[in-house]
């Protein structure tokens, strides 16, 4: 696969310093990339490549991206928001906050996860959660907060479709984002937990646990969007742009996302160039 990975970063190399050019004048200080944190781990692999083929940088920070909405109608210095929650993205597009109506650049996955001592069997159906629940193994459970994090919200309804989520409700532990969910299920501080997908395949999470993964049919699909912002300079323009090629599509692929379809080599272009 990073075979793959590389072949397709040296072919976009071309292509990713064409959209540079066109604004190398205006180039400025590395721009700040807001990131719903189900990206932790793909997007610095993306960040990386992108760098190896245009020799720019980006800063990432991850968080929920109902915090991040906030933040940016706050007037927050970000350049690019890519959101796990497309309506957040397309409120910011409403407000005209944004540079344009942004592009859809995955469709997230839940799993359930649980570290590898815990006395939960992970599976599809959730049947082992209730009957832990029933007979009192089950003391804690991560999810994110649903009050602004997609994914706490997506659990929610995985839960609620179920038919736990009143019995378990007691037993929650809430992350702020769903990285942090993540660390709670994995460290053992909580017995399992319902996260992103992406997040369970990362090595440094796939190691300390089991997981299953869940059917999309639980819940309102995890559509994410980006857009670009108002601030956004020659390299935050080029970086949405790479976003959307097959390099950095492989490595969100690898992570587990699913991926809607592939853009044209004409709308890539139209979407770096996005009006001012």
């Amino acid at each position: 696969m990073y075979d793959r990975i590389r072949r397709l970063a040296a072919i976009a190399t071309l292509l990713a310093g064409a959209l540079v050019l066109p604004f190398a004048a205006h180039a400025s200080e590395v721009p700040n990339i807001a990131a719903a944190s189900d990206l932790q781990f793909a997007l610095p692999e993306i960040a990386a490549a992108f760098e190896r083929a245009t020799g720019r940088a980006v800063r990432l920070s991850f968080g929920s991206s109902g915090n991040f909405r906030r933040q940016i109608a706050d007037g927050a210095p970000f350049d690019l928001f890519l959101s796990a929650d497309a309506s957040y993205a397309d409120a910011l597009v409403r407000e005209r906050r944004t540079l344009d109506a942004g592009v859809v650049y995955a469709i997230g996955r839940l799993a359930l996860f649980v570290a590898n001592d815990s006395p939960i069997t992970p599976d599809p159906q959730l049947h082992d959660i209730a009957a832990s629940l029933a007979d009192g193994r089950l003391s804690k459970f991560a999810i994110a907060n649903p009050e602004h994090a997609p994914y706490g919200r997506a659990a929610q309804q995985v839960l609620t479709r179920a038919g736990l989520w009143k019995t378990i409700e007691p037993h929650l532990v809430l992350g702020e984002n769903v990285s942090q969910a993540a660390q709670f299920a994995a460290s053992g501080a909580a017995q399992g937990g319902i996260i992103a997908y992406s997040l369970v395949r990362a090595p440094g999470i796939a190691t300390r646990g089991r997981y299953a993964l869940l059917p999309t049919s639980g819940h309102d699909p995890l559509v994410q969007k980006m857009v670009l912002l108002p601030r956004a300079d020659a390299t935050a323009r080029a970086f949405y742009a790479f976003l959307q090629q097959p390099p950095a599509r492989a490595i969100l692929e690898h992570y587990g996302f699913d991926l809607p379809p592939p853009p044209t080599t004409t709308s890539v272009l139209r979407s770096a160039r996005a009006p001012a």
